[in-house]
């Protein structure tokens, strides 16, 4: 696929109420991916992101990977014919894990779960012990959730392994927008990748979801409110951008290793 419509669901998440969540995004996703390639929706989108809530009931919230959630949108990404990425609560025996699922409309549900927690995150969640580049019709998707878009190591980790678009499910609160912006921007840029943060609008969340391409250039973003928005990411534009300038291809990784003098 030379090319990739994408579709960003800018939402807001009820805490705790799965239901009416799942819903949404299924109505969304029913209304807007049509056309589209693949679908990107925020972190812990259908428990909503707020963590003393999760602290309370998240066992109860939280689903296995072969669970009802996954189940339906697996049904969801066949119907429209799309790849859907989402964040989850996800529950693996007794421990809770903060993931992301890329759903191929084959069903396949490929999981990240975020190895880079951010502090307050530390105490109710695992952490992830392994990065991920999905394989789908959408192309290579380089898995990565929120607070990770600060982490320039794992972006670079993502595209050396094929990675072609960075999905990015965020929960960035106001006083923290920059951070979403420019980040998403500059890791888009350092690897010459393209690069889709998804995040949580309402409740707090600052919105501001954005794609952009390999230069670091936006192709489309939001306001802070719901919204959706869709851009064309031009594949190609990768290796031209190598082509320009080769950095990735020029690391010197052996200058790069900590504690050398």
């Amino acid at each position: 696929m030379s090319t990739v419509e994408v579709v960003v669901l800018q939402m807001s998440a009820r805490a705790g109420d799965i239901a009416v969540n799942l819903d949404r995004f299924a109505e969304l996703v029913l209304a807007h991916a049509g056309g589209a390639d693949l679908v990107v929706a925020p972190e812990l989108v259908t428990s909503g992101y707020d963590l003393d809530v999760l602290a309370r009931r998240g066992r109860e919230l939280a689903e296995p990977l072969d669970g009802p959630i996954a189940a339906r949108v697996s049904e969801l990404a066949k119907q429209v014919d799309a790849t859907l990425v989402l964040g989850m609560l996800e529950r693996h025996g007794h421990v809770l894990y903060d993931t992301a699922v890329a759903v191929a409309p084959d069903g396949r549900v490929l999981p990240y779960r975020k190895s880079h927690l951010y502090p307050t995150e530390r105490e109710l969640f695992a952490a992830g012990t392994e990065l991920v580049v999905a394989p789908t019709p959408a192309g290579r998707l380089g898995m990565m959730i929120c607070f990770e878009h600060a982490f320039p190591d794992v972006a670079t980790a993502l595209a050396l392994r094929g990675a072609q678009v960075l999905v990015i499910p965020s929960a960035v609160p106001f006083g923290y927008e920059h951070l979403l912006t420019l980040r998403t921007r500059a890791r888009a840029q350092d690897n010459q990748v393209f690069a889709v943060g998804a995040n949580l609008a309402g409740n707090g969340f600052c919105g501001r979801s954005l794609v952009t391409d390999p230069r670091g250039e936006v192709l489309a973003e939001a306001g802070t409110e719901e919204t959706v928005v869709r851009a064309t990411l031009d594949l190609a534009a990768i290796e031209r951008e190598r082509e320009r300038e080769p950095a990735l291809r020029l690391r010197r990784p052996d200058l790069y290793r900590h504690g050398r003098r």
